[in-house]
């Protein structure tokens, strides 16, 4: 984008008109007032003697001249945006519409919806840039592992004990579950929401999804408490909701310090015909400010004591998608223990 161009979509003017919270009332209020202007004009251009032959004309210049004038700043933002959607398509997502963004009438509206839907496409741009050096980085770890294992098998340089071979299974699952990962994103774009729903028993499915995560976090000596109403039955796809309890549960081990517990709660609410589920880690609060921008795809959480660096940034984005798929929600709710997730899920399916 050239830099005037660049230039000339950042620049700020006060629009002459804009209070009005309609475009036609604008318009209506510009035209009588260049029609009173030309008439009080044309009045007294001719009660001092001036020919009707030369009043006229001038004062149809002057009311083209306001009508000019006034209607150049009504559609200043529109100029604006030309510019800035032209940037955006060469590929620079940092233009802004400055112009107009405080009237009240629909090309104000028009204008903040733009720098909103501008900032999203900033933000959507980096996170793909992002995604880039992360998935590179996930990758390279588990096969730069796997090679040097192997490497030393073939060598004879370790034997083929079931600890080493172990050990080249676990790289091979944290490659596996990133290849997941990446085709739900690939379903998550391009809409696919095929579900195969069946009835089944809530505690039983939460005591089957905790049973390989319980071992994987062996070495943490986290303590898991379970505490769900007994004869809860819920409709839905059993495998998308796994991926969605199983990123959320992880998430909260990945995020508490060793030696501490994670409480997983579950109620029937009836009144909503819902499940309201809270999975609740004792660490660290999550900030207000980041509790919507967790869920965004490629958004990673901040490391620290007792966290575990790592990941794409995708678990929490597939899970709140799964959720959606089933017509429920999940968030992050106050809680003074710590960082609270509630899954909300309706108890029977609603084709959607």
């Amino acid at each position: 984008m050239p830099s005037s161009r660049r230039r000339s979509a950042k620049l700020s003017s006060q629009r002459p008109i804009g209070f009005f919270a309609s475009l036609k009332t604008e318009l209506s209020v510009l035209i009588v007032i260049s029609t009173a202007i030309a008439f009080v004009m044309a009045w007294f251009l001719l009660k001092f003697g001036w020919s009707g032959w030369i009043a006229m004309p001038l004062t149809l210049v002057v009311a083209l001249g306001i009508t000019y004038f006034f209607s150049r700043g009504m559609i200043a933002p529109l100029r604006q945006m030309r510019d800035a959607a032209e940037g955006m398509a060469d590929g620079d997502y940092s233009v802004r519409v400055s112009i107009g963004t405080d009237s009240n009438d629909e090309i104000g509206q028009l204008a903040r919806s733009f720098n909103e839907m501008a900032e999203e496409l900033q933000h959507a741009d980096q996170m793909r840039s992002d995604m880039i050096a992360n998935v590179s980085h996930e990758l390279r770890t588990p096969v730069s592992a796997l090679q040097a294992m192997l490497e030393n098998l073939a060598d004879n340089v370790v034997e083929p004990t079931p600890a080493n071979l172990e050990r080249i299974l676990d790289q091979t699952h944290r490659l596996s579950d990133l290849i997941a990962f990446l085709l739900d994103l690939s379903r998550m774009e391009a809409g696919a929401a095929s579900l195969q729903v069946e009835r089944f028993d809530f505690a039983e499915f939460i005591d089957e999804t905790l049973e390989p995560l319980e071992i994987a976090d062996a070495g943490h000596a986290h303590d898991i408490e379970v505490h769900i109403e007994p004869g809860i039955m819920l409709e839905g796809d059993q495998d998308r909701l796994r991926q969605l309890f199983t990123n959320i549960i992880s998430n909260a081990l990945k995020h508490s310090a060793d030696d501490t517990s994670v409480l997983i709660e579950a109620r029937d609410d009836k009144e909503q015909g819902t499940v309201v589920t809270n999975v609740v880690n004792f660490g660290s609060q999550i900030p207000d400010e980041a509790r919507s921008d967790i869920f965004r795809r490629f958004v990673k959480g901040k490391t620290g004591p007792g966290t575990e660096s790592g990941g794409t940034g995708l678990g929490l984005s597939i899970a709140r998608w799964a959720a959606q798929l089933h017509g429920g929600t999940v968030k992050v709710v106050n809680d003074m223990r710590g960082a609270n997730f509630e899954i909300v899920l309706p108890k029977y399916h609603v084709a959607q």
